[in-house]
C-alpha cells in the first residue's frame, strides 16, 4: 500500500512505500501507544476490553495489567513513572516502577472530570491533558451522568500533589471534545485536536502555562468515505503534526499545509514513535497495532531522556560544583554543574555518517550499534534544542577531507583508516551529519583534520570572541575525538561537561574506560537528562 504524497517535503519524512506492518491483532479497540526507553517495550491500551497490553519484537504481544480502569491515553514521566488517563474512574493516575497507583488527579471545582483522555508532559514536568466525554459512554468507558458541562485542557504542575485538583487552562466553552494535544519541539506552541469538530487548534503556551491565542491550525480533518477521526496527535522533531484522520495518520507542516497521508489498513485511534532509533511510528488502530518506519523522530519529551528517581536539577544552588560522583551501569556521572548560558557553548562533534551509521565507512567497528545503546544521536538531539531555547550556541564540528585525501599524513593508524577506507569526503554521504542533527539558521560548522576539535578548526576564535567559558562536549567517538577536546579544553582554562550517553565510540569497554578514568580528570561527567534539567 503506497502513502499519499500531497507535498513533497512528505518524503524527507517517511518513504511513500514503507510498508505497515501489522504486530499485533485481535484487541476490542487499541489506544495510548507509548515506547520504554530502557527496557525496549511498547504499551498500549486495549480499552473496552479493560487489559493493558505490552509488546516486545522478541516475543510479540503479552497482557501487562488487568483491569486497567480503562485507561487510554499513557505516557512516562522523567522518571519513567507511567502516567494513565483512565475512563473508568475520571483520573490521571501514575503507576510507579514497583506498580503502586497513585490518583494524581481526579477532581476539578469539587466535581469529577470527564474522563481524562490524552496526555503529554512538558520539559519542567508539567502535565497537560484533555477532558472529553467519552469515558462515560457505553463500550468505551462506564455509562454515569456528566459533572462538569464542560470539555477542556488541564495541567498538573510540576509541584502538584496526587489529589490535588487539577487547574483549567483552556476556555470552558471552547472545545466540543477535545482529544489529542502535542507541544512544538521548543514548547512554546502546543496543538489541540477536536474529534467533534474535526479540526486541530494551536496556542501560545504561557509562562504560567495556560493556553493562550487559539487560533484553527487546521480544519476539514474528515472524509465520508473513509473510517477515521482526528484522535491521537504527535509531533515530529521538524514541527511536523501527525494525527490520526480518515484512512490512516495525516501530516501537516508546521504551517499548517496539509503534506502527506500515512494509509493503514485499519482507522487508527493513536500513534507514538519508539524503537532503538525512536524513527519506528507505532499506530494503534482499533483491532491492531501497526508499525511503520519514518524517516523522521519524535520532538524530544522528558521520558526519552529518564533520570534517576527522586532526581530533579543536580546543580547545586548558587555554585558551579557539581553533585556527588555515583555509579550507574557501571559509569561514574555526576549532576550537572550550574550553567550560565552566556558563557556555554555546546559542542556536537564528528557524528557524521562515515562515523557511526550502518553503511559507513566504520561500520564494522561496532560504532553504529554502540550509538544506538547509547541512544546518542536523540539525546544529542535534545541537547542541541535545549541549547537553542536559551540562546547558547550550537558548534558542530566535522572531519572534513578532500577527494583524495591529500597531504593527510599517515604517521597514525587513525589517519591510515580514514585514508585507506575512502572516508569523510567532502561532498559524500558519508561526510554529511547523521539525519536530525543537520545545522540549524543560527548554528556554526567547524570543519577539522585532527582527532581534537581545536588542532585545526576555528574553535577556539568562535568561543573566545563571544567570552565563552564554559562547554558541552558531545559526540563520537568518546575515547578519541571527545576525550581529547576535553583534554584541550581543560588545558585552554575552559570547563568541560561531558553529557556520557551523549557520546558514543566502537563499543561499551572502550567508552567505559574514558568516561571512568581519562574524563574523570579533565571534565564534570553527567547524562543528558541533568544538562536539559539544568537549562530548563
Amino acid at each position: 500500500m503506497g502513502h499519499t504524497v500531497v507535498d513533497p517535503k512528505f518524503r524527507d519524512l517517511i518513504d511513500e512505500f514503507a510498508p505497515v506492518n501489522q504486530i499485533g491483532t485481535g484487541f476490542v479497540f487499541t489506544e495510548g501507544p507509548i515506547w520504554h526507553p530502557v527496557e525496549k517495550f511498547l504499551l498500549f491500551s486495549d480499552m473496552p476490553g479493560d487489559v493493558r497490553r505490552k509488546w516486545t519484537p522478541e516475543a510479540g504481544v503479552s497482557e501487562y495489567l488487568r483491569p486497567s480502569n480503562k485507561g487510554n491515553g499513557m505516557t512516562y514521566d522523567a522518571e519513567l513513572n507511567l502516567l494513565v488517563c483512565e475512563h473508568a474512574t475520571s483520573s490521571v493516575a501514575r503507576f510507579r516502577k514497583d506498580g503502586t497507583r497513585e490518583v494524581l488527579a481526579s477532581h476539578f471545582e469539587g466535581k469529577e472530570l470527564n474522563s481524562p483522555n490524552d496526555i503529554v508532559v512538558k520539559s519542567d514536568g508539567t502535565i497537560y491533558f484533555t477532558d472529553p466525554t467519552y469515558g462515560r459512554l457505553e463500550h468505551f468507558g462506564v455509562p454515569r451522568p456528566l459533572q462538569q458541562g464542560f470539555q477542556g485542557v488541564y495541567i498538573l504542575p510540576a509541584d502538584h500533589r496526587p489529589g490535588d485538583e487539577a487547574i483549567l487552562v483552556s476556555d470552558r466553552y471552547m472545545f466540543t471534545q477535545p482529544n489529542g494535544l502535542c507541544f512544538s519541539p521548543c514548547e512554546r506552541w502546543m496543538w489541540v485536536n477536536d474529534t467533534e469538530q474535526a479540526n486541530i487548534r494551536m496556542f501560545d503556551v504561557g509562562e504560567d502555562g495556560r493556553l493562550k491565542n487559539g487560533r484553527v491550525f487546521a480544519s476539514g480533518i474528515k472524509d465520508a468515505l473513509k473510517a477515521g477521526v482526528p484522535d491521537g496527535m504527535k509531533a515530529d522533531t521538524n514541527g511536523n503534526v501527525w494525527v490520526t484522520a480518515p484512512g490512516g495518520v495525516w501530516v501537516y507542516s508546521f504551517e499548517g499545509l496539509l503534506i502527506g497521508k500515512v494509509e493503514v489498513p485499519e482507522m487508527v485511534a493513536n500513534l507514538h514513535w519508539g524503537g532503538d532509533d525512536w524513527q519506528t511510528l507505532f499506530m494503534c488502530a482499533c483491532t491492531s497495532v501497526y508499525s511503520v518506519q519514518t524517516r523522521v523522530r519524535p520532538r524530544n519529551e522528558p521520558f526519552m531522556y529518564p533520570r534517576p528517581s527522586g532526581a530533579g536539577s543536580n546543580a547545586r544552588p548558587g555554585g558551579s560544583e557539581a553533585a556527588p560522583v555515583s555509579t550507574e551501569n557501571g559509569l561514574q556521572v555526576s549532576g550537572c554543574p550550574a550553567i550560565d548560558p552566556k558563557k556555554t557553548a555546546l559542542l556536537i562533534q564528528d557524528l557524521q555518517n562515515d562515523v557511526m551509521m550502518d553503511g559507513g565507512a566504520f561500520a564494522e567497528t561496532g560504532s553504529p550499534q554502540h550509538a544506538r545503546d547509547q541512544n546518542v544521536v536523540a539525546n544529542a538531539i535534545a541537547l542541541a534544542e535545549a541549547a537553542r531555547r536559551k540562546g547558547i550556541p550550537v558548534i558542530h564540528i566535522w572531519m572534513v577531507c578532500e577527494p583524495g585525501h591529500p597531504l593527510l599524513s599517515q604517521h597514525a593508524p587513525l589517519f591510515q583508516g580514514l585514508k585507506g577506507e575512502n572516508a569523510l569526503v567532502r561532498g559524500t554521504w558519508g561526510v554529511a551529519p547523521v539525519p536530525g542533527l543537520e545545522p540549524r539558521p543560527g548554528d556554526l560548522v567547524c570543519e577539522k583534520m585532527s582527532m581534537s576539535g581545536w588542532e585545526t578548526s576555528r574553535l577556539e576564535s568562535y568561543l573566545r570572541h563571544a567570552g565563552i567559558d564554559t562547554i558541552i562536549n558531545t559526540g563520537s567517538w568518546t575515547n578519541m575525538s571527545v576525550e581529547h577536546t576535553a583534554r584541550t579544553a581543560a588545558d585552554k582554562g575552559f570547563q568541560v561537561i561531558v553529557p556520557e550517553d551523549a557520546c558514543s565510540t566502537m563499543n561499551a569497554d572502550w567508552h567505559r574506560a574514558s568516561i571512568n578514568f581519562a574524563m574523570q580528570n579533565v571534565a564534570s561527567v553527567t547524562r543528558t537528562s541533568s544538562v536539559v534539567s539544568a537549562l530548563s
